[in-house]
């Protein structure tokens, strides 16, 4: 499909973006995923061509570059060219924003340049063993000492958990008010906190995923993110661009499911011609680039809302919803037309297959999705 969208700038950051990962990127892929986990040094090394946190501003060290378009780019290379397990887009896109939107100067001043360089990884503790998606029922608790908090509690799942300098921790801070939470920044060398296993997962092998504790760990007043007390409110306010980043992710690996296909049912011959012209294969396929082209041009548009701050959250809801439903089926679909070759990791659908696991559960399950959109239809009365 053609899209429109794009500047000639974006198309030409598209192409440096593209170099970056086949240079930087792809001859490392085995090996990263082998390790379970990325270096360090591949964050500074994007930090040096200007792709992390290419929002922040030139002031911070940044490319002053709000547009989310950049982001999607960044997405959709590595969805093709590069490696998701390098989550950058969660350093970038998911968890420094809660700095631009909630930190204070001096905490601004601090981050964010170290941010932009790579010197410093972000990531952010919501999810607990007991809790999952129900943030209410989080038990890790910060207590109130005068001129420090003290921190308890654990966390499950965290994405950059091994790798993280920096992570934004959230946590009951009110006994008399135990739906009340407040955002905590807790740094790696603070005693107390420690990282626990780098998880073994389904898919996604090189993101380092950890669990995380923190035992009477000292958080200094000047490491409260935002409004104590307010921490819900804060997390609730970046949804939308998660739930879209997520779509575009999970579109991105469509899109790379269907190339990928392409390619072998155009090399691949059965029955004395190539997959590629036989009826059933070409019905499928031409089903499959239908699917994807109608989710493409929901999402682009839901791009441009949201970078003219309109982006709803049933809107992102919808948007995640459908494409994380989506590359489901269009993984599933590339690894039935592969034939035997789809269950074997040397062929890339599988490992597409296996990470696509995640993407109806992270940033909200789908039956979540559902009760916000259905919410937007019912309740308006």
């Amino acid at each position: 499909m053609l899209r429109e969208c794009f500047t000639e700038d974006q198309q030409q950051f598209r192409d440096a973006y593209r170099r970056f990962l086949e240079q930087e990127v792809v001859p490392h892929r085995e090996e990263w995923r082998k390790a379970g986990i990325v270096p360090r040094d591949i964050f500074l090394k994007m930090g040096e061509q200007g792709y992390l946190l290419t929002w922040a501003s030139e002031e911070l060290g940044g490319l002053d570059l709000e547009d989310f378009r950049y982001q999607q780019i960044m997405i959709e290379e590595d969805g093709r060219y590069g490696e998701v397990g390098l989550f950058h887009t969660l350093h970038s896109r998911l968890v420094a924003p809660y700095l631009k939107h909630f930190g204070n100067a001096e905490q601004q001043q601090r981050f964010i340049p170290k941010c932009v360089s790579g010197e410093c990884i972000l990531a952010i503790a919501m999810t607990e063993p007991d809790a999952g998606s129900d943030l209410a029922g989080m038990k890790s608790r910060a207590e109130d000492k005068g001129d420090h908090w003290v921190l308890n509690g654990s966390k499950v799942y965290i994405s950059n958990g091994i790798l993280a300098n920096a992570v934004i921790v959230a946590a009951k801070s009110n006994p008399e008010k135990p739906r009340e939470m407040t955002l905590f920044i807790v740094e790696e060398g603070m005693e107390g906190f420690e990282r626990g296993r780098n998880l073994d997962k389904l898919g996604l092998k090189a993101q380092d995923t950890a669990e995380l504790f923190f035992n009477d760990v000292k958080i200094p007043k000047a490491n409260v993110l935002g409004e104590v007390g307010r921490g819900m409110h804060h997390l609730m306010q970046g949804l939308a661009e998660e739930r879209l980043i997520t779509a575009c992710i999970s579109l991105a690996a469509a899109q790379c499911a269907f190339d990928l296909t392409k390619e072998f049912v155009e090399d691949r011959k059965a029955f004395g011609k190539a997959l590629s012209e036989q009826q059933n294969t070409r019905f499928k396929m031409a089903n499959m680039r239908t699917e994807i082209d109608v989710a493409q041009a929901f999402i682009d548009q839901c791009v441009a809302q949201h970078n003219q701050g309109k982006l709803t959250a049933t809107s992102a809801s919808q948007a995640k919803l459908y494409c994380s439903e989506l590359e489901g089926r269009m993984v599933d679909e590339g690894v039935q037309l592969h034939g035997g070759a789809g269950y074997m990791q040397e062929y890339e659908i599988c490992n597409l297959y296996a990470n696509a696991r995640i993407s109806r559960i992270l940033a909200g399950t789908s039956e979540i999705m559902k009760e916000i959109i259905a919410r937007s239809i019912f309740e308006k009365r």
